[in-house]
């Protein structure tokens, strides 16, 4: 049984707001998990679905693999590098806003034949 991976780092969306569209799609099938993502409000569907669309590529093009018999066998949404901005506050103080960036892996994988 062959893995295929795809990964999308760098993901200028916080890794908390990732992980709910992630859940939705987590064991679905490949052409359920593309429904779903075409249909959900939220800022990281859209890039989820991109990184959904390579993989598929990957599978049909790398391994020679049909489409209709994968399912994201694991999605994984990781921390990337935070970027900082300090921001004026009253008198003369400052605070720092964190810019969070996230990293996600898909994995998915061939049905088994029975």
């Amino acid at each position: 049984m062959k893995e295929v991976k795809a990964k999308l780092k760098y993901l200028r969306i916080a890794p908390r707001k990732v992980r709910l569209v992630a859940d939705l799609i987590r064991g679905k099938t490949v052409e359920e998990a593309e429904r779903i993502l075409n249909f959900t409000r939220k800022k990281a569907a859209p890039p989820l679905l991109k990184l959904l669309k390579s993989a598929i590529a990957n599978a049909r093009h790398n391994f020679n693999l049909d489409e209709k018999n994968l399912y994201i066998s694991k999605i994984t949404v990781d921390e990337g590098p935070k970027m900082e901005k300090i921001f004026p506050r009253a008198r003369g103080r400052a605070d720092i806003v964190q810019k969070k960036t996230s990293h996600v892996t898909l994995i998915l994988k061939e049905k088994e034949k029975t």
